[in-house]
């Protein structure tokens, strides 16, 4: 650090992002990015607003709003677009945390949350997981902290049903309770639903994974209006025009071609019961997963020796130090090819070391 840095940051451990190598280096899959490409109409849409870069981007991302709100049932005021869900996590934390309002999430969970919670010098909690990587519920219940629940969870990719959720929102209702839904188009229910049951209840969801738009970043916030017209009051008060007219283009167009992302998503879910299934046969046990990942370990090798072999064998999977999770590795579902690919390397790598 320079000598100019705010002490306030001295202490600050930033997010480590997955290894962005050249492309083509490796099979990638240590990012959780969707193996297949934004849709045609995606594209379209984009390069068409390219012509207009002269301009400054729709603060209120309109015509993306309309259409998101009437895909999926809300209203218009119920939603804000934010540059990824990263931004719209963030400002969640601005706006509702503090001394009075600390955080609580697991302590295996989305790494960004101990970091936004220290960027914004919010008091939290991490709470453990079970040894079967499950979120205990009875732990947030009445606990009287804003709780940051990302369900599907990251790395472990369990699901809370919905039955659940409310048990939580409900036993907490003088807080916030943020789910994060970045992974949920892979699992089988959201809790978007529930913002008209809830007011305290903030979903946040991307474009990154399901809609093949991580390079695009796209989140969105989603709640009942009061809440939303908070999140605004932080976005406007920092960057008002964070989400880019390229981006709301091709948000636009992936929405325009909605059948494209669903078949890309079941194709996913078919890969990723191949991929658990490979594992299991070859003896990883393998946390049973609601997302477009696996979370998996080997009762006989190290998480970084299998790391390491697949990446010798150019394969890049996702290997984390902490030391509950350090014998696990995160695998990205990918394309059958891909999926094949590395269910053979690491059938080679067990046999040349048994």
């Amino acid at each position: 650090m320079s000598r100019f840095f705010s002490e306030k940051y001295s202490s600050l451990t930033p997010y480590t992002p997955g290894e962005q190598p050249p492309k083509n280096k490796f099979i990638k899959l240590n990012t959780n990015e969707n193996p297949f490409p934004p849709s045609p109409l995606t594209v379209e849409y984009a390069a068409r607003a390219a012509e207009d870069l002269q301009l400054y981007s729709n603060i209120g991302c309109t015509a993306l709003t309309e259409k998101f709100a009437s895909l999926i049932g809300i209203g218009e005021d119920e939603v804000v677009f934010t540059n990824g869900s990263d931004e719209g996590l963030n400002f969640a934390f601005m706006a509702f945390c503090d001394e009075d309002h600390p955080a609580a999430f697991p302590d295996i969970t989305y790494g960004f949350y101990p970091v936004f919670a220290q960027l914004n010098n919010v008091p939290y909690t991490e709470i453990p997981l079970s040894d079967d990587m499950s979120i205990r519920v009875e732990d947030y219940l009445g606990i009287g902290k804003t709780i940051f629940l990302a369900n599907p969870n990251a790395p472990t990719g369990r699901a809370l049903p919905l039955s659940d959720i409310e048990r939580i929102l409900s036993s907490n209702p003088d807080n916030i309770v943020v789910v994060d839904e970045a992974y949920a188009d892979f699992g089988e229910e959201s809790a978007v639903g529930l913002i008209h049951k809830y007011d305290n209840l903030v979903v946040t969801q991307t474009f990154s994974k399901s809609r093949s738009l991580a390079g695009g970043r796209l989140g969105m916030v989603i709640a009942c209006p009061e809440l939303i017209r908070d999140i605004n009051t932080i976005k406007f008060s920092t960057n008002p025009y964070n989400v880019s007219s390229l981006t709301q283009a091709a948000g636009l167009g992936c929405l325009t071609d909605e059948d494209y992302t669903r078949r890309n998503i079941a194709v996913i879910k078919n890969n990723r019961q191949m991929l658990s299934d490979g594992l299991s046969k070859m003896g990883f046990f393998v946390v049973p997963s609601s997302s477009n990942f696996v979370f998996t370990r080997h009762p006989e090798y190290s998480g970084e020796f299998i790391y390491t072999a697949l990446r010798e064998r150019g394969i890049l999977v996702r290997h984390f130090t902490l030391e509950r999770i350090k014998d696990y590795n995160r695998i990205t579902v990918g394309t059958e090819e891909q999926v094949s690919a590395v269910l053979k390397a690491l059938k080679d790598i067990l046999e040349e070391n048994s």
